[in-house]
């Protein structure tokens, strides 16, 4: 990839750069970087710390989002999923995690707890009008378009 943006990443003494976990991921997975074990109860939240600070390129976004293996096998998710760290942030990566799940759920230090994906933005130009076209769909949202 020739290409590619160039994300910059500055890391704390101990922290993991995130990493693709096969050849063909889209996302790349992001470790907790906590100094004691956190416990999250059934229906608690916790923001965890990665030790990481990024240096996103203009003109995109990392997002941030569950991983699957979590939040099927413990119901634990990212909160905001998916979370958008902007271009300008350069503040320390935080992971808000939830657990929906019935049982408490521990995170250990370097435990892979999300995965991050970088995608370019478009910002759009916004123009108010008195009207929008037709469609077939129309204002029917929420299910209008039934399950099979």
């Amino acid at each position: 990839m020739d290409n590619a943006p160039i994300l910059k990443i500055k890391k704390m003494e101990g922290a993991v750069l995130p990493q693709y976990e096969s050849p063909a991921a889209a996302a790349m997975d992001i470790r907790a970087f906590i100094k004691e074990d956190v416990t999250i109860p059934p229906m608690g939240r916790a923001k965890l710390p990665t030790g990481l600070f990024f240096e996103i390129p203009a003109g995109y976004e990392v997002q941030i989002r569950s991983r699957s293996g979590l939040a099927f096998n413990h119901g634990v998710s990212v909160l905001n999923s998916p979370g958008t760290i902007d271009a300008d942030y350069r503040g320390e990566i935080g992971i808000i995690l939830v657990n929906l799940g019935s049982q408490p759920y521990t995170v250990r230090n370097s435990d892979r707890i999300a995965q991050m994906l970088i995608s370019p933005i478009v910002r759009p130009k916004i123009i108010e009008s008195d009207s929008l076209s037709d469609t077939d769909r129309g204002i029917g949202g929420f299910g209008s378009t039934g399950v099979e």
